[in-house]
């Protein structure tokens, strides 16, 4: 199989202290995923910043820290075919 035809997935080198990118999910659902985080972030922010809430400010950073996680493996599955 040459890199023209191999797909786009995740390389499973990106965690945090908790958790890890499995290797070999598909880039589009890794997308809906990161899509998913974000979203969760930024309600959380809104409610943090909104009402005060230290509970959801730690969340988001949490959840922020996840996404960030995922987009670095993302872009290490997609830098492997280069």
């Amino acid at each position: 199989m040459n890199d023209d035809t191999q797909p786009l997935t995740t390389a499973g080198v990106e965690h945090t202290d908790l958790f890890s990118v499995r290797p070999g999910i598909p880039i589009t659902q890794a997308f809906d995923e990161l899509s998913v985080l974000l979203g969760c972030v930024g309600h959380l922010t809104d409610q943090a910043e909104m009402e005060g809430d230290r509970q959801a400010g730690s969340a988001a950073r949490i959840l922020s820290s996840l996404a960030k996680a995922l987009i670095n493996d993302m872009e290490s599955g997609i830098n492997r075919l280069r």
